[in-house]
């Protein structure tokens, strides 16, 4: 059984700090790209951040450089996504997904990878 499950959501003010974590399946964790996306209703699901587990690159979407970092802990099978300062505009379903290759390719640009997604975790900023 494969499964992705976040955690760490919640309604914080404009430049307060959230982590996320999402916990995988070791089967989906190991030697891939786990990713960080977001969706707010009426827009399309956009990266955010994404880590290879084995390499350790890491990618980010430009509106969130400077301000979010992700991480691993390849013992506990989980990818964390540390987010400082945040805005209103960050607000959204967050979304953790873990790519169908074990290979070395990691990016957020293109999601169709990521075949194995979690249930998400709300983020609520107010101003």
């Amino acid at each position: 059984q494969v499964h992705l499950e976040e955690s760490g959501g919640g309604s914080v003010q404009a430049g307060g700090s959230l982590r996320l974590s999402c916990v995988a399946s070791r089967l989906i964790y190991i030697t891939r790209c786990l990713g960080w996306f977001r969706q707010t209703p009426g827009k399309e699901r956009e990266g955010v951040a994404a880590i290879h587990t084995a390499i350790g690159s890491t990618y980010y979407d430009d509106s969130v450089k400077g301000r979010f970092t992700i991480s691993r802990d390849n013992r506990k099978n989980t990818v964390y996504l540390q987010m400082n300062n945040l805005a209103p505009e960050d607000t959204a379903m967050y979304y953790c997904a873990a790519s169908r290759y074990t290979d070395s390719w990691c990016r957020i640009s293109d999601e169709k990878p990521f075949g194995y997604w979690g249930q998400g975790t709300q983020v609520a900023v107010s101003s």
